[in-house]
């Protein structure tokens, strides 16, 4: 079981913005955010409030026009190109509303590629995989293609396929935005264990009030800043 730690993850006055139109919509007005080693965050707020972007920043899908995002001694937001790739392969394991599995391979082959990708034997990498499937409950299925699976299966191998490089940061936007109540309610448990299980640190964004209950601790983003549930600023 992970445990809780010195801060893995620092978010230092975010800056981000976006050009609409003739104006310049600032998204995220100075955010700061620490997250310690192996803990859970939810983050919630509005459509349009900047949470997937505040994500992006953090998983080096996205860069910052201000600030800081420190995980571990790395300074992210000051990486060239190519050690940011190489952040995003290693470091951090992402999951998204939609499971973006590759519909010509196998489960088992959508969870060992970026292992394999990333310079893993082919041997490791697939007895990595078949490990990962095991513990969210795919094992019987590894031979079967995304078109073969159910929406829930498929988040299932998703949550599998973000572990399977060991990262130290898991990153989830909307996890489980596209299921029902009982596949979201199962979704939720996978990836809540799981961290706890490995000792990930974990960033969620969700409408999804059951899945921020599920967090360690829970902020909402309004007006470009996060909030606690008191309303006071991170």
């Amino acid at each position: 079981m992970g445990e809780v730690g010195a801060a893995m993850l620092e978010v230092r006055q975010l800056v981000k913005g976006f050009e609409s139109g003739e104006d310049r919509l600032r998204i995220l007005r100075g955010v700061d955010l620490s997250v310690p080693g192996g803990l859970s965050v939810a983050i919630t707020g509005r459509s349009g409030s900047g949470k997937s972007t505040l994500l992006n920043i953090v998983g080096g899908l996205e860069r910052c026009e201000g600030g800081s995002v420190l995980v571990g001694s790395l300074e992210v937001s000051a990486l060239p190109e190519k050690e940011l790739a190489a952040y995003r392969s290693l470091k951090v394991g992402f999951i998204f509303q939609f499971h973006y599995l590759l519909k010509d391979f196998t489960a088992l082959e959508n969870v060992m590629l970026p292992a394999y990708i990333a310079g893993m034997d082919r041997k490791r990498a697939t007895a990595r995989a078949r490990e990962l499937l095991d513990d969210v409950g795919m094992g019987e299925r590894l031979s079967h293609y995304p078109g073969a699976l159910s929406g829930g299966e498929r988040q299932r191998v998703a949550v599998a396929r973000a572990m399977v490089n060991d990262p130290d940061l898991i990153l989830a936007d909307e996890p489980t935005g596209n299921l029902d109540p009982d596949n979201s309610a199962m979704v939720s448990e996978l990836l809540f264990a799981g961290a706890e299980k490995w000792g990930k640190t974990l960033l969620v964004v969700t409408h999804d009030g059951n899945l921020a209950a599920r967090a360690s601790r829970h902020y909402t983003l309004e007006a470009g800043r996060l909030l606690s549930p008191e309303g006071t600023s991170e």
